[in-house]
């Protein structure tokens, strides 16, 4: 592969040139874009050209780069139903592997992958488990395996599973479902269909706990792990601290109107990006998306996962007949487990909450991030049920549960509500008891997925899930609402197969 800086459509004057004046209206278009010719040819022209006074650039990134066509387009729904369009639309969902021209920023896997559809053409990291949900129910389980198989061949790759299978995504990861994917393979299969992708496993624990030798008591924070008084928690991260190249100017743009180190903003950003939740105010010290403060919180979503994680691994391993392994991530889980009761557990509250290490207090972000606890199995009865009494009485509206109670305009907050976040969230109630209310929540959820799909013949990447009299669509964001959509699709046929 060549490097990163060599790609004109993601380094470079031209790239600046383009981004910056907003010759696209959605800075991801540019980056997705392939070189038509060769590349120094390319940048040759734009040098000579570049400084004439008739140059348009537009015309000539037209001539230049070949774009990437939206492969969703909406149904009839007077003439099919909502589950017959999902199963229809994975045909244009699913990529197969290819030789990519040279210059593509895709990264290469070496199995079919799903992608969630609109201005998203490439697949996601936590996204590929929620679609892979509803592939487990129509039965598509060879599918599943060359998921997970590219999923081991881009830790292989690159240490980690990236956010996506793009090079600008490279530096950093998303929610760790790797686990999470090969429970749907295990429980089709068998412990042995999983023990090939055991060392992939390891590595992408060891990729989320580099810097566990290094982080200590006086300077607590190294890359995705920080060292508190009760051992090692987790945060989102990036490598890189520079402006996202996929939205090159709004980066740019915010690092302006900041009054702070620009790449401390930039990583906190990318951060949030890692999270899959970008943005949230979640993530805000204040209202404003200036305030970003991504990596100094403890996330116990998280951290919830990497439990899951080495939990799995544990019981995995010894299965394999790893028994030294196995109690090492028993050990982990168990010291993981403590910590999150700890900081991230308000006992006065009921509820759990991401944890402000540089401030030594919990946030006060009331946020689907404490429903991962119960679907991670990490929770006791007790902290189960006071979560699902603040579900019902806080979080449930009439089509299913908002992300957060903060109405900030960003997309992962009021009024918007999310797939992934619904799975998780009745997938843990059921598990510890709470059948009732799960099945009211994802009752809700799938009556505003039908209800949206029967008006406009589309299903949507996130919904208004409070007033059962608007469009239903959610809002907020960098950019337009999008349909297609992976995980939509995913949990929407994965969910009532959990009831009957």
């Amino acid at each position: 592969m060549s490097s990163f800086a060599s790609y004109p459509q993601l380094a470079g004057e031209l790239f600046e040139r383009v981004q910056l004046s907003e010759t696209f209206d959605d800075s991801k278009a540019f980056v997705d874009t392939i070189p038509e010719g060769e590349v120094e040819a390319i940048r040759d022209r734009f040098e000579r050209e570049r400084t004439e006074p008739e140059f348009d650039l537009e015309a000539f990134v037209a001539d230049s780069f070949r774009h990437p066509e939206d492969p969703v387009t909406a149904a009839d729904p007077s003439t099919v139903s909502m589950e017959r369009y999902i199963d229809e639309l994975w045909t244009h969902l699913i990529r197969r592997p290819s030789e990519e021209p040279e210059w593509s920023t895709l990264l290469s896997v070496p199995g079919r992958y799903v992608i969630p559809g609109g201005r998203f053409r490439e697949s996601y990291y936590w996204d590929t488990y929620f679609a892979a949900t509803g592939l487990a129910v129509t039965g598509r389980i060879d599918l599943i395996d060359e998921l997970a198989e590219n999923n081991a061949a881009l830790i292989e790759e690159y240490g980690c599973v990236p956010n996506g299978n793009r090079l600008y995504y490279s530096s950093r990861s998303n929610p760790p479902m790797f686990c999470h994917l090969l429970d749907i393979l295990k429980s089709e299969r068998g412990l042995e269909s999983i023990e090939p992708y055991l060392p992939a496993l390891r590595r992408e624990h060891e990729f989320w706990m580099d810097g566990t030798e290094t982080a200590t008591a006086d300077d607590r924070g190294t890359r995705r792990v920080v060292r508190t008084d009760e051992g090692v928690l987790n945060r989102y991260w990036d490598d890189r601290a520079a402006p996202r190249e996929e939205s090159y100017r709004e980066d740019v743009a915010l690092a302006e109107e900041a009054d702070r180190e620009g790449r401390r903003l930039y990583r906190d950003v990318r951060a949030a990006c890692e999270s899959g939740w970008d943005f949230s105010s979640r993530w805000l010290a204040d209202d404003d998306l200036t305030s970003i403060r991504t990596t100094e919180l403890l996330p116990v979503d998280l951290n919830a996962l990497c439990y899951a994680m080495e939990d799995k691994l544990a019981r995995w391993e010894r299965g394999a007949g790893n028994p030294d392994r196995a109690d090492r991530y028993a050990r982990a889980a168990y010291e993981r487990r403590r910590a999150i009761d700890t900081y991230c557990w308000d006992d006065e509250a009921g509820f759990y909450f991401d944890y402000c290490w540089t401030g030594e207090r919990r946030t006060d972000s009331w946020s689907l991030a404490a429903v991962v606890p119960l679907f991670c199995g990490l929770a006791t009865d007790q902290q189960a049920a006071a979560v699902a009494a603040h579900l019902e009485e806080h979080f449930l509206h009439s089509g299913g549960l908002v992300t957060t109670l903060a109405e900030s305009g960003e997309q992962w907050d009021y009024p918007n509500g999310w797939a992934p976040l619904h799975w998780m969230a009745v997938v843990g109630l059921r598990q510890y008891g709470y059948d009732e209310l799960a099945e009211t929540i994802a009752g809700r959820w799938l009556d505003l997925n039908r209800d949206v799909f029967d008006r406009s013949g589309l299903m949507l990447e996130k919904y208004d899930v409070t007033d059962s009299t608007s469009s239903g669509a959610g809002g907020g964001g960098e950019y337009p609402l999008q349909f297609g959509f992976g995980w939509t699709n995913g949990v929407a046929l994965a969910l009532p197969a959990l009831f009957y």
